[in-house]
């Protein structure tokens, strides 16, 4: 299995195990000695392990979840660090995602998850845009 391919099933248990509402498959996945941090959508930003599994443990928790799952995923590699940048769909709502993860002794975990909004696409109102003419920039 290349990296690549590695990490990607990594992206994708983490949506299953956030999916499944399942505390223990999520915890597996985020690193135990690396620095971890977590940005919820309309939550503080959460730095330590301790902060960050105590969020899932809530968010995984609540009587009632949401089901998601990761679409267009996009895997960027830099050595021993690899970054997923993708969308979460819950219902109707998409959510853009980035996780970074590095290698903790040999295997692939999870240091950092953030999710937020994305701006719904122009789709009116164009033609009142000003736009500077051809060949000119600012």
């Amino acid at each position: 299995m290349t990296d690549r391919d590695a990490v990607l099933a990594l992206n994708q248990a983490f949506y299953r195990a956030f999916s499944d509402r399942d505390y223990r498959a999520m915890d597996a996945l985020w690193a135990a000695q690396l620095p971890v941090s977590c940005i919820h959508p309309g939550w503080t930003v959460l730095f330590g392990r301790e902060a960050v599994m105590t969020s899932w443990g809530d968010v995984l928790n609540a009587p009632t979840g949401p089901t998601i799952h990761a679409r267009n995923e996009l895997v960027t590699l830099y050595g021993d660090t690899a970054v997923v940048i993708c969308e979460e769909v819950l219902g109707a709502a998409v959510l853009a995602a980035t996780n970074l993860f590095v290698r903790e002794d040999g295997a692939w975990r999870l240091t950092h998850h953030q999710a937020g909004p994305i701006a719904e696409p122009l789709t009116h109102g164009i033609a009142n845009i000003d736009c500077p003419p051809p060949g000119r920039l600012h």
